[in-house]
């Protein structure tokens, strides 16, 4: 079953996250703009799956991106960034080659930790300020 094969294969990458790719997101507010944005955009596989001809760990992760559509100029709109085509597609090739982004329109679990970790910490800095100033 394709579909299967799919979906036992995205999950195994899933479950074998490196958390090291927090590193090259931590200080690139541009990859981090496209992370975020990954997540609400229209993502889906292809209505007919490729035939996987290896099964190395490289060639299963392109296998699956093969497998995957969504729409570039989406992307372009929800980052609200004037990219160009180069650069942002360099920038995806970024994130999907360290598998920072999935091809379901997640991304990696210790990214996410850490995106929703920043963020927290903006409003609690902010709170902390707020605090400080009705004392």
């Amino acid at each position: 079953m394709p579909e299967d094969l799919y979906t036992n294969n995205l999950a195994w990458f899933k479950s074998n996250e490196r958390p090291e790719v927090v590193l090259l997101i931590a200080d690139n507010p541009n990859l981090i703009k496209i992370a975020v944005a990954w997540t609400s955009l229209t993502v889906k596989r292809t209505d007919k799956l490729t035939v996987l001809h290896r099964d190395t760990e490289n060639e299963i992760w392109q296998w699956l991106w093969q497998n995957t559509q969504y729409c570039l100029s989406e992307l372009k709109e929800k980052i609200a960034v004037p990219y160009s085509e180069i650069s942002l597609h360099s920038k995806l090739r970024t994130l999907i080659g360290n598998r920072i982004i999935y091809p379901d329109g997640t991304i990696n679990s210790f990214v996410q930790r850490y995106l929703r970790e920043k963020v927290i910490g903006l409003f609690g800095s902010r709170s902390d300020r707020i605090a400080k100033k009705e004392k």
